[in-house]
């Protein structure tokens, strides 16, 4: 469990940070096997007999004065009664999980059914593909679940199922495939005529991976897209007879998550469907209306920023509740160029745990690689996040992919987590009071996190398991507790000089992808401009940066825009600049696709803070040969290229990697670079730690198309134009904050 604040010293009352200007919050990855340091927890077992606050329900922890009969809680003060199963545990430390570290990963018991039935857990994967597509699709999809059958563990369940105008169950258990059809009706009120377990009883559509692999990949060979005469039997004619219409994903959707739910809690505890989609849904339930991304909105002086943002329809959120009641989470894989509607499909994925993948096109695609990375790594579901902090301050707002509890303040339902998914919250104080001048009685905050996960049989002893569970997947609850004491800051100087920029990014990115999605990318970009004016201004004041004269600031003096006195602050500008450059923020009329930008909404809401950062800012290393580098860290202009003079450039943007080679490197360096040199170790190290592929180019200055790798040197681009270069662009922009501080401070 990695967790990372905005600032290390917390503002010490409500008035130091508003003076400051800097958002006061963190971020945390629960999943995550270690914690920012590469420390992991102290596991454990017995985590219901963990002793909670009679008051606040924090659970025991390091911080926490202990005596023979009670101890204090470290959150509220509350003095609580040790059990005297605890009494006894205590009295040899050592041996205590929860006595020798802050941060404890502990066993819990399973909370009900049999034993027997809670131990047959086995992994279910359905495979949901858009058969009103092209071969070049489906070619891509059938490589994708080859990839995917070799990531999958023996004793797993897979479903073949197909979508268009009709749904398709495959039974591969038998000596052939056999396809089972059930017709779509074509409006948007019908409902299957004939549910999918009578068409084929689910036990039968499900067939054991390791007996089943070879069946599974023919079956996958006999698919073919539908032809326009296939097609007419089912689908609606328009005007004059034109075809319109065929691919039925929401029916087909909803009628799998009631077909699967048959089994929830019997056969598996979470079932993932991987939905592959080839345009938008245009045929029965759930049908999309895309000529909303071909109206001509500034001729009606709306703002397509604003309007392309919202969902149209509220059938796939609900359609998310539905997977989440049958056990369901669905990945969504998007290969299209045309405008799908993301932003309706969206909630599918991300409110049901899984995760939103966008291919602009097949050629290029990295979804085989997504597919093989995503089902290799571990993950938890069922999972429950809850922060507490001490009685002076309180969560305000939390973000991230998660349901809130309809019960309790400050608890969330997450349905599949992985190692990489980052959540996070913002505070405020409790009251007027603020913290403690002194050292007594420091914030902390305790971040709870119960989860179950799927245990291979290979990933047991025998022993630990009764008879009738040996060599079957088995669940296992857990609870993992991190508590974190933080110290105050006495001064706001001290509050600068504990900033975390990376983080700030984070909790600033999801606040303006909330403003973006409620007001529009113009309001968005207006929330970010100002807070880093107000940042400024609070930052000159602070270090009396700006003189007096005769009562009266004066602009005469030079403002500090770069935060030169604190290095901290330092990167701001640059970021707040790039984000202003993303397409996250940039405009519908610069040639940003609606449905690019709700994809990079989705993935950066669930980045944690240094691969954000990697994805607004890039990086750029250079290379004086393959083998050595030169200089880590450049702006990212052109300038910086020049005045480098190395040969061998290093970009990454989190999802692209490119290699460059200068027009003027020495043509004796070998092109691409050799694999077992320092810069393919490097990118292949990169490459490891990412939730997804990163395509990877290179690019030779001179002779190749350089514009990919010139997109990317943004600091001499204009911050609201065009994009085309020009000599001011950073520079400018922060004449602009200037000159905006000065107006601010007047």
């Amino acid at each position: 469990m990695a967790v990372r604040a905005t600032v290390s010293r917390f503002p010490i009352d409500s008035d130091a940070l508003e003076a400051s200007g800097v958002p006061w919050g963190l971020t945390v990855t629960p999943f995550a096997s270690k914690d920012e340091t590469g420390i992991g927890p102290a596991y454990g077992s017995n985590g219901h007999l963990l002793p909670r606050c009679e008051n606040c329900y924090a659970y025991f922890n390091t911080y926490c004065e202990l005596d023979q009969w009670a101890w204090t809680c470290s959150l509220c003060g509350t003095l609580n009664g040790l059990p005297s199963d605890a009494i006894a545990r205590y009295s040899n430390p050592n041996s205590v999980p929860e006595m020798s570290s802050s941060f404890v990963d502990l066993e819990l018991p399973l909370d009900d059914g049999s034993e027997e039935e809670m131990t047959q857990a086995r992994p279910v994967y359905v495979a949901a593909i858009d058969l009103s597509s092209s071969e070049e699709f489906l070619e891509l999809t059938k490589s994708s679940l080859l990839a995917a059958l070799e990531a999958l563990s023996p004793g797993s369940l897979f479903g073949l199922a197909t979508f268009s105008h009709k749904i398709g169950l495959y039974d591969v258990q038998g000596p052939i495939p056999v396809v089972k059809n059930v017709f779509i009706p074509p409006d948007a009120e019908s409902k299957l005529p004939l549910e999918l377990e009578d068409a084929m009883p689910l036990l039968q559509f499900l067939a054991p991976v390791e007996s089943c692999k070879d069946r599974i990949a023919a079956a996958l060979e006999t698919l073919r897209p539908i032809t326009s005469w296939e097609r007419s039997s089912g689908a609606a004619h328009g005007i004059d007879g034109v075809l319109m219409g065929g691919r039925g994903f929401g029916t087909a959707m909803e009628a799998l998550f009631n077909y699967l739910g048959s089994e929830f809690g019997n056969t598996f505890a979470l079932a993932r469907v991987f939905a592959f989609i080839s345009g938008p849904p245009d045929y029965g339930r759930g049908q999309l209306d895309t000529s909303r991304y071909g109206e001509q909105y500034a001729s009606k002086r709306v703002d397509a920023d604003r309007a392309l943002l919202p969902e149209q329809t509220p059938f796939y959120k609900d359609l998310a509740t539905i997977a989440v009641q049958s056990g369901v989470c669905v990945d969504v894989f998007a290969v299209t160029n045309e405008y799908t509607d993301l932003a309706s499909l969206k909630f599918l994925s991300i409110e049901s745990g899984g995760s939103l993948f966008l291919y602009s096109s097949t050629d290029d695609s990295t979804l085989p690689q997504d597919m093989f990375r995503m089902l290799n790594r571990p993950y938890a579901f069922n999972c429950v996040l809850r922060l507490r902090t001490s009685t002076e301050f309180k969560p305000l707002h939390s973000y991230g992919h998660f349901f809130p509890d309809p019960q309790y303040e400050n608890l969330q339902h997450i349905i599949c987590c992985d190692s990489y998914a980052t959540y996070a919250y913002d505070f405020d104080f409790a009251n007027n009071t603020g913290f403690s001048r002194h050292d007594r009685e420091p914030p902390v905050v305790q971040i709870a996190f119960q989860y179950t996960v799927v245990v291979p049989p290979e990933g047991l002893q025998n022993s630990e398991l009764p008879s009738s569970s040996r060599g079957k997947h088995v669940l296992q609850r857990r609870l993992r507790i991190r508590t974190m004491q933080f110290e105050a800051a006495q001064n706001i100087n001290e509050i600068y000089a504990s900033v975390d920029h990376e983080v700030v990014l984070s909790l600033l990115v999801h606040k303006v992808i909330l403003v973006s999605l409620e007001d529009g990318v113009r309001e968005g970009r207006a929330l970010i401009h100002d807070w880093l004016v107000i940042l400024t201004a609070q930052y000159n004041d602070a270090y009396n940066l700006v003189q007096y004269k005769n009562g009266n600031k004066s602009m005469s003096s030079q403002i500090d825009v770069t935060f030169s006195q604190c290095p901290q602050l330092e990167p701001l500008p640059r970021l707040i600049f790039a984000l202003l450059r993303n397409p996250l923020l940039r405009f519908h009329e610069e040639g940003v696709h609606p449905d690019y930008r709700i994809y990079l909404q989705c993935l950066f809401s669930v980045l944690e803070p240094s691969s954000l950062h990697c994805g607004i800012y890039p990086s750029l290393v250079s290379y004086s040969t393959p083998d050595k580098e030169a200089y880590p860290r450049h702006s990212l202009s052109r300038a910086a290229l020049i005045t480098s003079g190395s040969p061998i450039f290093f970009l990454d943007a989190y999802t692209t990697l490119i290699v460059f080679y200068s027009s003027t490197a020495d043509p004796s360096l070998p092109f691409p670079p050799p694999q077992d040199c320092l810069l393919r170790k490097n990118i292949n190290m990169v490459k490891q730690g990412r939730s997804i592929t990163p395509k990877l180019m290179f690019i030779r200055g001179g002779q190749d198309d350089a514009t990919a790798f010139e997109n990317y040197l943004i600091e001499e681009q204009d911050v609201d134009g065009s994009g085309f270069a020009s000599a001011m662009g950073f520079v400018s922009f922060l004449e602009d904050i200037s000159q905006s501080v000065a107006e601010y401070m007047k």
